[in-house]
């Protein structure tokens, strides 16, 4: 579904050029659970940016269905760290802003809303504003937002870095049950190496810049996963792999 030939990607010219990614190759197939990881200025975010189509490689091409990505589509759904709503706007009203500014009738969009509400679990807060929602559940209403325009890739770039420890783990869950019962396509940028192993059939690690992916680490964890998979023997055998290569990420 995702494909990546040779990208580059550089910023600026002469002496303020900045080489962000440089000859990246990767393919991600339809359902594939992919995470990526690196060093802070790695290039984790142009990468995604570039498969989102909110950037344009330098050379090199990126596919999505065989197709170029030139512009950013529906096809391709983008959660950042922040859920970004409006604030003035209803959980309910931020859920549906995508279907309404395409002028998509109420018949046409409702039940899918109504079903990626249930499934986000905020059913009982279709009525509610941002500001009377806890951190994690502003990240629900960012999801489900994208999910109602059933998205064929999810590009997720740190979507539960700024959250505390426990509600982590909760969306991290949360996560699992949506991409199970839907089956989309998630790449998944992360720091966090307990929660690339959990969530992540795929592991692309990136060297420092320019970006480059130095290694792919398959998690063969059964699925369906849960957070009790952090206890299980085989889960510290990956953590030990990945720590290995994030050192020669960092050299």
């Amino acid at each position: 579904m995702i494909e990546l030939r040779k990208v580059v990607k550089v910023y600026g010219k002469g002496q303020a050029e900045v080489a962000a990614l440089r000859g990246i190759d990767l393919s991600i197939d339809s359902g594939d659970f992919v995470a990526v990881m690196g060093p802070s200025g790695s290039g984790k975010s142009t990468l995604l940016n570039l498969i989102a189509g909110f950037d344009t490689p330098t050379s090199g091409q990126v596919l999505f269905d065989g197709n170029a990505v030139e512009r950013p589509g529906p096809d391709r759904g983008v959660v950042f760290q922040e859920a970004s709503l409006f604030p003035w706007l209803t959980v309910w009203n931020n859920i549906t802003f995508g279907p309404r500014v395409q002028y998509l009738s109420r018949g046409d969009y409702e039940a899918k809303a109504r079903e990626m509400t249930k499934l986000v679990g905020l059913e009982a807060f279709t009525e509610a504003l941002p500001t009377q929602l806890s951190g994690g559940m502003r990240q629900r209403v960012g999801i489900a937002r994208v999910l109602v325009m059933s998205p064929r890739a999810l590009l997720m770039d740190e979507p539960f870095g700024a959250l505390d420890a426990q509600t982590r783990l909760t969306m991290q869950q949360l996560l699992l049950d949506v991409w199970q019962k839907l089956g989309t396509t998630v790449l998944f940028v992360t720091h966090d190496i307990d929660e690339a192993i959990l969530l992540a059939d795929r592991i692309c690690m990136m060297s420092a810049r320019p970006g480059r992916i130095i290694s792919e680490i398959a998690v063969n964890l059964a699925r369906p996963r849960s957070i009790e998979s952090l206890v299980a023997p085989e889960f510290a055998a990956y953590k030990s792999r990945i720590m290995s290569e994030m050192k020669i990420a960092h050299a």
